[in-house]
């Protein structure tokens, strides 16, 4: 199941929050919440709940041992009981996600035929890793209590709200949260809002900047002109953007509806002037997660800082994907903040914010050239003309820009901190003048068109891809 089909916002959604506030008690609240999510990610494939099932459950004992042991005189017992965890959560994270990846390698460089095991991914299983391991290795620091509740763990763990697509929430954020939360109307209403306006991404923007970017990638490149490519790269940047950041937006505004507090996932990356801040600002909880249990204990900058990059950006390149394609993606982010920690962040801070933001947008269109071809011989016919291989005119092209030129604007120009801005205002203004139900009835309908136009979408077309399925 995934937030943007109607079953989902039409019977399951309003059906949780039913039965969640008709719920007094924090603990009835919580079983509410497992259940539900338990559905949720049971819904398309109800064998692998178990094994979600049965990883909370592991890693939830291993943590509480490691916590037990946490005043033995060498550690040793709790430094153990961590190496399990962690062991286990990435043993199943490669047994599902790469076993074919290294079968087909291995067949490929010795010759050999091995047929793999042919596991199907379980979905979200590269989120809700990275989240137990964070909780683990949280525990082990000392930095929070181990949770004496497996109920309140398992529901750490499932919540549908950013289960299947983050942000990756860790432990500590909502400890308190998990144990005692109030919510009130206002909290309410903010993630309704957030939740409409993350859906309309998805469904009415990234969906048809999906199939555009699809008509001039997926079909024969050695008809593709560079114009073609641009655009159709283009599309592909706009796509990936709004549909996952509609994701965060959804989950971030469910999880505000049910009292829970995520950290943002995505600040207006294409404004970035520079590649290094454009990963401050795109999948921030997957960056800091990778900063905080990866980078900084090899030594981050002080210690071996160009092998911790490269082993940080190896990592991220595979956490995307089985394939070398990713390997690619990640090698080149890494080498680029190489270069620029080495070279050129200083330069590009003297420069006019211009000089910086086509840096760093030019770079993000090829790295995104490299994530969207997983075969290297499409990957190696489409760099060329991309880069200028084959320059002429593209009548059919104009025709599609002219035929979309308002929505590309919107789409562009919503990249932006636009709304954030408008909305600062219109607050600021309506306080002044003590209007605040004036505001919130344009909001009300500005949410009722977004849901309306949202479910016209939905009922109209079959093209809803998940991007982020293989995760």
């Amino acid at each position: 199941m995934v937030f943007s089909n109607l079953f989902f916002l039409y019977i399951f959604l309003p059906a949780n929050i039913i039965l969640y506030f008709a719920a007094r008690k924090t603990k009835t609240r919580n079983l509410i919440m497992v259940c539900f999510s338990l559905v949720f990610y049971a819904w398309g494939e109800p064998v692998w709940v178990f094994l979600l099932i049965a990883t909370a459950l592991l890693n939830w004992r291993l943590a509480l041992y490691m916590e037990s042991r946490r005043e033995d005189k060498d550690g040793l017992n709790a430094r153990y009981a961590l190496i399990a965890a962690v062991v286990l959560d990435l043993s199943l994270l490669v047994l599902f996600k790469y076993t074919g990846f290294l079968y087909e390698n291995i067949n490929a460089l010795f010759g050999t035929s091995f047929v793999g095991p042919g596991l199907v991914l379980p979905i979200g299983i590269s989120f809700y890793t990275f989240q137990i391991i964070s909780y683990v290795a949280d525990v082990y620091r000392k930095d929070v209590k181990a949770q004496p509740s497996f109920l309140k763990f398992l529901m750490y763990v499932t919540m549908y709200h950013q289960l299947v697509a983050g942000p990756i929430v860790r432990y500590r954020w909502i400890a308190q949260e998990i144990d005692h939360r109030e919510v009130d109307s206002v909290e309410v209403w903010q993630g309704l809002c957030r939740f409409c306006v993350g859906l309309c991404k998805k469904v009415v923007v990234a969906n048809a900047a999906g199939k555009l970017a699809g008509q001039y990638l997926d079909g024969d490149l050695s008809r593709v002109t560079t114009a073609g490519a641009l655009f159709g790269i283009l599309m592909f940047t706009i796509q990936i953007y709004y549909d996952f950041s509609a994701y965060s937006d959804m989950a971030i505004g469910m999880g505000r509806i049910f009292g829970f507090h995520y950290m943002e996932n995505f600040n207006y990356p294409y404004i970035a002037r520079s590649v290094t801040d454009f990963w401050r600002r795109w999948h921030i909880s997957l960056s800091s997660f990778f900063r905080d249990y990866v980078y900084i204990p090899l030594g981050g900058k002080y210690r071996h800082q160009l092998r911790n990059i490269c082993v940080v950006w190896l990592l991220t390149g595979l956490w995307h994907g089985a394939s070398w394609n990713f390997v690619l993606w990640g090698a080149w982010y890494g080498a680029l903040l190489i270069l620029e920690k080495k070279v050129l962040l200083a330069r590009l801070e003297k420069l006019p914010a211009a000089v910086g933001w086509a840096w760093s947008f030019l770079t993000v269109l090829v790295g995104w050239s490299i994530f969207y071809f997983t075969d290297f011989s499409r990957l190696a016919a489409f760099l060329p003309i991309l880069l200028g291989g084959r320059l002429a005119a593209d009548p059919g092209l104009w025709v599609t820009v002219q035929n979309n030129l308002f929505w590309l604007f919107l789409s562009a120009a919503f990249c932006a901190p636009i709304l954030p801005f408008v909305r600062d205002q219109v607050a600021k203004r309506a306080a002044e003048e003590k209007q605040q139900a004036a505001v919130v009835a344009v909001q009300a309908a500005g949410c009722f068109l977004l849901v309306m136009a949202s479910t016209a979408y939905l009922v109209g077309q079959s093209y809803n891809p998940f991007l982020y399925f293989r995760f």
